[in-house]
């Protein structure tokens, strides 16, 4: 997938910690082509409400059933204007995070030429056989195609039968980025949707199809939601939530090292911004205890120990930052900040290095016009 889950962005712009030590969400360059002609989301918006959901929706009567901690509103193929199944997926606090649309019988792409193009210059994330005795002209097994692409905070997918002059869409889904892994049409529980209720003869069972996810469902949810909150994925960071999804995802557990890891690092975050430095401090330190090469958590624990007075080890950790990482712009911001008072010449050294390593980047703007004038400070001295 040339896409991801953020959990280890490698960016020059990944901490802004002379403000606090958050990470604000990854960019990617390039983008994958994304123009549709299939408008499928039409007056809905990711980030939507709940409640402005259902005024956009006047007349249509939605069932709606709990998925997690949030929910599932669903609407019916005949009900909908798209033709297909329609789910959106909000979560525990009414925020759309995902919408999926599934088409038994295929959504025959030919009057999509746009569309048709961006699947065209598109890599396949995913090509695998699928069950298709559902379908009108087909018996049993087919080629199908799993495409990413979006924008730079949403994802979209599309899953498609790989016949050349018929292609034929069985699903799309539309996710903010950090609920990415729950919204794959390959998973099981959206493969299964797309078969009848009696399985036909030929083909194979839709039951021995699909990923199975190994991390609680809970944790993966609770995790986005943390993620989409403190990176402001939907406009507006909102700090106490971010906190109190990862405290819930913590409670549920990871498996992977690497998610354990992670989750340490977020709360670490968290924890930070709400004005705890010493559980901030035990929780980076957990983190990196498990994964001991993170960069990015390296850089936020010297922040933590800057804060907390701690100038020896918050120097230490931006000095190894910077080792582990020799582009990371923000560890040279914070270790010349670090060192201006004892070592002016290096100070400059690092802010020119930072400057030159985020010129023309627009999110640094302010950072980039503070560096300017330290230098100037530091060259009158």
């Amino acid at each position: 997938m040339h896409r991801r889950l953020s959990l280890l962005p490698a960016l020059l712009t990944t901490v802004a910690l002379w403000t606090g030590c958050e990470t604000p969400p990854p960019q990617r360059a390039p983008l994958p082509p994304s123009e549709s002609d299939l408008d499928l989301l039409k007056s809905t918006k990711l980030c939507d409400t709940r409640q402005v959901f259902l005024d956009k929706h006047p007349g249509i009567a939605p069932k709606a059933q709990a998925w997690g901690s949030g929910q599932e509103i669903r609407i019916s193929a005949e009900q909908s204007l798209s033709k297909g199944e329609e789910s959106y997926f909000f979560d525990e606090d009414g925020t759309l995070v995902g919408t999926m649309f599934l088409f038994r019988s295929g959504l025959d792409l030919a009057p999509y030429k746009t569309l048709r193009y961006t699947l065209s210059r598109l890599k396949p994330s995913l090509e695998f056989y699928l069950t298709v005795a559902q379908l009108a002209d087909r018996q049993n097994m087919a080629s199908s195609t799993l495409y990413d692409t979006g924008d730079e905070k949403t994802t979209t997918r599309y899953l498609v039968l790989s016949d050349p002059t018929t292609p034929r869409l069985l699903a799309a889904s539309f996710t903010v980025d950090p609920y990415v892994k729950l919204f794959s049409p390959y998973r099981k529980e959206f493969l299964d949707r797309l078969r009848e209720t009696t399985q036909q003869d030929g083909g194979q069972h839709l039951d021995t199809q699909g990923a199975e996810d190994k991390e609680p469902f809970t944790s993966l949810q609770q995790f986005a939601r943390g993620q989409t909150a403190q990176l402001a994925y939907c406009g507006t960071k909102n700090q106490p939530i971010a906190l109190d999804a990862y405290q819930k995802a913590s409670a549920s557990g990871f498996t992977s090292q690497v998610w354990q890891a992670e989750l340490h690092h977020r709360l670490g975050v968290s924890w930070e911004a709400a004005g705890n430095l010493e559980k901030a401090k035990s929780e980076l330190l957990a983190s990196l205890a498990k994964r001991p090469n993170s960069p990015e958590t390296v850089n936020n624990l010297g922040y933590v120990y800057s804060k907390l007075g701690e100038k020896q080890n918050a120097l230490a950790s931006f000095e190894k930052a910077v080792l582990m990482r020799p582009n990371y712009a923000i560890a040279r911001f914070n270790l010349a900040e670090a060192i201006a008072d004892a070592n002016p010449k290096r100070a400059i050294t690092e802010y020119e290095t930072y400057l030159a390593l985020t010129e023309g980047i627009p999110e640094e703007a302010d950072r980039s016009a503070l560096a300017q004038s330290r230098v100037k400070a530091l060259k009158h001295q």
